[in-house]
């Protein structure tokens, strides 16, 4: 492959405000759409389809749940291996690599044989395209920031952001829409024979369409100028582990109640919500078609207010902005409790305040996260403490909330804390850090 020097490209005229927005909210979307689809078939299908366990199902569950985090400990992975390439040959490219990559190992997903038909091959076959899956995802959120933010007018960097940050609330719908809709059309026994494949394989269409619209894009201005001025980073990785370790730390606990947050308003929520209230570990007893369509209504609130974070965080700042967001996670993770135990209402407002926070804290992330960094190691540092994050974050939220579940007694008392907990984590990392809303994006070089 020839140096990026070398093929340095003239400064072209940017994407069109269209074209970014477009692009990077179809690219995420897709990308969340294919991420979630495996996280509400880990609850409805997975563990009797892959892991049967006829005398303890949890051990079922939490055994789906595990191969869930698999992809979150493949995102890292992903970040350095995709933010290498972004940093190196440009945002386009990469962002269609990441794509492709997510795609092929959802739709593969749909064609895998159960534990019924291939014994322990079907669990390790599912490990593999979920580690896939999670590889593509580590690429593809920077890379659409970048996308968006390097495109954006002055002043409007949080703004932009919000575009591809949409593409989780959309992504959410699409997959959990059409997972309802089947269940609705189908009986429960088509559904675990064949039903629940049709989602994974639907990801084919959507994946086409993506890269349709992203073949359209043009390189980012600012990593053209990076370019022309002979500052490509040749090992972005190490260039950003020794010139912005502080930026790495940093925003990687940022993102930690973010994380946190989302997975078990969705995950978690799910399963306490749909189980039985004779179970051994008791929770709500809401039918899967009711809960699924309680859930798509608090995403609603999601979609509404990441776009709601953008203007606020432009005009009080990044920082600010989160800052209160964050106070409020960690107070809400106090109301667990008398929120659950309310019965339909309760658990309604739950969601909707649960996923209100959650549009406000993830809307900032893709101007913040990339404003950490130089434009060099942009792509690099933006997606690793995304990425590891996730780790943190995410991996284990809905393996921990099912056991503090169980350790409780069925009471969702200790899942409250566990998130307070990473919103206090969280807190300490934003008052560390610095505004970053007037910081130069194009020229600042590590």
């Amino acid at each position: 492959m020839s140096s990026p020097q070398l093929a340095a490209p003239p400064v072209a005229a940017a994407n069109t405000r269209s074209r970014v927005i477009l692009a990077s909210l179809i690219g995420t979307s897709i990308e969340f759409y294919d991420f979630y689809v495996y996280g509400t078939a880990a609850v409805l299908v997975f563990p009797k389809l892959f892991f049967p366990d006829n005398t303890n199902p949890t051990v079922s569950l939490l055994s789906s749940f595990l191969i869930f985090g698999i992809a979150f400990i493949a995102r890292p992975i992903g970040s350095i291996i995709f933010g290498h390439f972004g940093d190196r040959i440009g945002r386009k490219k990469t962002l269609v690599a990441s794509l492709l990559t997510m795609g092929i190992a959802t739709v593969l997903i749909g064609f895998l044989p159960t534990y019924a038909q291939i014994g322990i091959w079907a669990p390790l076959l599912l490990t593999v395209f979920r580690f896939a899956q999670g590889l593509g995802l580590g690429g593809e959120w920077s890379g659409a920031a970048l996308l968006a933010t390097e495109n954006a007018p002055r002043g409007k960097r949080a703004i932009y952001g919000t575009f591809p940050q949409m593409g989780a609330p959309i992504g959410f719908i699409l997959a959990n829409g059409i997972f309802l809709v089947l269940s609705l059309a189908m009986s429960a026994d088509a559904f675990a024979a064949w039903g629940w494949r049709v989602p994974f394989i639907i990801s084919a269409v959507l994946v086409i369409v993506g890269l349709y619209v992203r073949f359209k894009l043009v390189e980012t201005l600012a990593f053209q100028k990076v370019v022309e001025r002979g500052e490509v980073a040749k090992v972005p990785v190490v260039r950003v582990f020794k010139s912005s370790w502080r930026p790495l730390i940093l925003g990687t606990f940022i993102m930690l109640a973010t994380y946190t947050l989302f997975y078990l308003m969705t995950t978690y929520t799910l399963t306490y919500g749909t189980t039985a209230t004779t179970a051994a570990t008791p929770g709500l007893g809401f039918s899967r078609t009711d809960f699924l369509i309680m859930l798509i209504v608090g995403v609603v609130f999601f979609g509404i207010f990441t776009l709601v974070s953008g203007p606020l965080a432009e005009k009080y700042g990044r920082r600010l902005t989160l800052i209160v967001t964050t106070i409020g996670i960690l107070v809400f993770g106090l109301l667990f409790v008398p929120l659950f135990g309310g019965g339909f209402i309760g658990t309604m407002a739950l969601l909707i305040i649960g996923f209100t926070l959650m549009g406000l804290t993830f809307g900032p992330m893709a101007s913040v996260l990339p404003e950490l960094f130089p434009a060099n190691v942009r792509y690099t540092g933006s997606a690793i403490s995304y990425n590891f994050a996730s780790i943190l974050g995410a991996a284990v939220a809905p393996f921990v909330a099912v056991a503090l579940w169980a350790a409780a007694g069925g009471s969702p008392v200790l899942v409250g804390v566990y998130l307070s907990v990473m919103a206090a984590i969280t807190l300490v990392a934003l008052f560390l850090s610095k505004e970053t809303r007037d910081v130069e994006y194009d020229n600042n070089l590590s």
